[in-house]
């Protein structure tokens, strides 16, 4: 009797020892398994900064490209009103002065 209850006390002996062998390999695998969702995580942030500079820099391309034109465009009109002025500035003073008169 003593001889198995000797063996049921070691059987019980070794199960626990499994299952703490378990408990441990099961917080050693959820450790690594963090440090690579860690891992994810910084890769993907570094990623997304890159991508997002990267299309911030091509917006400020592109919006001093259209600053440029609009500017190009700006001092052309100017241009054309001034010249227009300066062939036409007398007939424009005489038809002011034409409908202040009528008033």
């Amino acid at each position: 009797m003593d001889g198995i209850a000797e063996k049921l006390a070691e059987i019980e002996k070794t199960a626990r020892a499994i299952v703490e062998n378990a408990e441990d390999q099961k917080h050693l695998q959820e450790k690594e398994m963090q440090e690579k969702r860690d891992l994810f995580d910084l890769e993907l942030e570094k990623e997304t900064k890159h991508q997002i500079n990267t299309i911030r820099s091509k917006l400020e391309e592109n919006m001093d490209k259209l600053m440029e034109q609009q500017g190009e465009q700006n001092s052309s009109e100017i241009r054309f009103l001034k010249q227009d002025f300066e062939k036409n500035h007398t007939a424009y003073a005489k038809e002011i002065f034409d409908r202040i008169i009528e008033v």
